[in-house]
């Protein structure tokens, strides 16, 4: 088992389908939730999982909303992102996270890997989005 970053096939597909809506104000819930290095995700996972997610003082199964950034594009490039994440005051270990869809069936749409495991103690855990832009936003249609 292991953590692959890759977006998601079914995501690929679900875009196209009109099931994702990224809009900053009225768009869908994402969510981010941590897992432990262990856990199986990949290209093939389609939904979010509890298996493998990883636990501790102060994080909830599920992780927490994310804040969108609205579809743009540069070029031929369409790209959008999310604001920083702050798990505050945790102490758990994590070695990835998958972002998923919690208004709409808990839909996949990109896994994370951190390169290792993190491991907090009684502090915050920060997830550093990427500026938005053609080449940097963590999730781009070229």
């Amino acid at each position: 088992m292991a953590i692959y970053q890759t977006m998601c096939t079914s995501f690929k597909a679900e875009v196209a389908q009109g099931l994702h809506n990224f809009t900053r104000t009225t768009g869908n819930v994402f969510k981010l939730a941590l897992y432990v290095a262990t856990a199986d995700l990949s290209a093939s996972t389609t939904v979010y999982t509890s298996s493998g997610e990883a636990s501790g003082t102060n994080y909830t199964a599920g992780g927490i909303a994310l804040t969108n950034i609205t579809p743009t594009t540069s070029g031929t490039t369409g790209y959008w992102s999310f604001d920083n994440a702050t798990f505050t005051n945790v102490t758990l270990s994590c070695a990835g996270a998958l972002i998923y869809n919690s208004t709409n069936q808990n839909r996949a749409v990109c896994v994370l890997s951190f390169g290792n495991t993190i491991v907090k103690s009684a502090s915050d855990l920060i997830i550093t989005f990427p500026a938005p832009g053609a080449t940097d936003a963590v999730l781009r249609i070229t």
